[in-house]
């Protein structure tokens, strides 16, 4: 099996164990297959979100410790895709394969901000030169399924292994796809995005760390991630940072959310006073999706719950996290 970018901890393992074991308790219609999480946590000198103060080099060569619960299972990973689309989208334009433009800029906005399927799509095509629209003859949407799997093929490229069975070469939706989008996701859904969250946990800590594409779009990627302080909450435009709000204050949380009635999904790194930065990446699915695309629509659930659940892991993920720099000493 090939190395993780982290080192296995058992301690945190434990304390990860014990943490899922409560919350099957507390959510007992939970399958123990509906949960992916992977637990990173930093200790000094930390060697994240340093301005780009490391190389590359230095940085890969750093193995934080870090505990996974099937971290490297696929999953729907909904909107949390918009991560992935952010970096490629960050690629092309230090590569000049897209140009600068205020569209972009305010695309990237709305999307990574306000999770807006609307602005994934527009980025998606400027990313891989295809629309959405009618289906297309035979023959045309074989290119046309080429040019979208540009995103796939970049990230392939990488070589990382956390890598290797990811998909991200569908939009999101509010609804669903029609025409060629629903074409190429296929009947079965065959062919939806699926992400692990230790893919999502080393994309997320290759950009804290400041190596993504460039210090600079490293940056700016933290910048549009970063959660209002709980003061600011009141008067600032809504974020998906609500399964959080536990997180005193004074601390600074760098996360997004997919909340729907299907998933409840939370990407997040935590810096506060008296205690380690720590990065948790959380997938769950609750509800199933649909296997199919034919009928009738899916009659939507509360998602209250989903929201409920990411913040009873996170909570007792925090308060671990307080125990662990409270035992070192620091």
């Amino acid at each position: 099996m090939p190395a993780k970018f982290f080192i296995p901890h058992q301690p945190l393992q434990t304390q990860l164990d014990d943490i899922l074991e409560a919350t099957w308790q507390a959510f007992p219609a939970l399958a123990q297959n509906q949960i992916s999480l992977t637990w990173i946590a930093y200790e000094p000198p930390y060697r994240v979100n340093t301005g780009g103060g490391l190389s590359p080099e230095e940085f890969w060569t750093y193995q934080p410790q870090g505990a996974s619960y099937r971290g490297v299972e696929l999953m729907n990973p909904d909107s949390m895709v918009h991560l992935f689309y952010a970096v490629a989208m960050q690629v092309w334009l230090e590569q000049g394969m897209a140009q600068p433009s205020a569209e972009i800029d305010r695309a990237m906005t709305d999307m990574l901000i306000c999770g807006s399927h609307d602005a994934a799509s527009f980025l998606i095509d400027v990313l891989t030169g295809t629309t959405s629209g009618p289906s297309l003859p035979s023959g045309t949407d074989e290119t046309w399924s080429y040019q979208r799997n540009l995103v796939n093929r970049y990230f392939a490229s990488l070589g990382w292994p956390e890598l290797r069975s990811v998909n991200v070469n569908q939009k999101t939706w509010c609804d669903r796809p029609y025409g060629r989008e629903k074409d190429f996701l296929g009947d079965a859904l065959e062919n939806r995005n699926q992400l692990t969250t230790e893919a999502t946990a080393k994309l997320l800590h290759s950009i804290v760390g400041g190596v993504s594409v460039s210090p600079e779009r490293s940056q700016f990627m933290m910048d549009l991630l970063a959660q209002p302080s709980t003061e600011e909450r009141s008067s600032t435009e809504e974020r998906s940072s609500q399964p959080l709000t536990f997180l005193p204050a004074e601390g600074k949380v760098w996360s997004r959310s997919a909340i729907t009635t299907e998933v409840g999904h939370n990407l997040a790194y935590v810096e506060l006073p008296d205690i380690h930065p720590y990065l948790l990446v959380i997938f769950t699915t609750p509800s199933q999706l649909p296997n199919t695309f034919k009928g009738t629509a899916v009659v939507p659930a509360d998602d209250t719950q989903n929201e409920s659940l990411i913040s009873f892991v996170s909570e007792r993920i925090f308060k671990a996290a307080q125990q662990n720099f409270e035992r070192s000493g620091d």
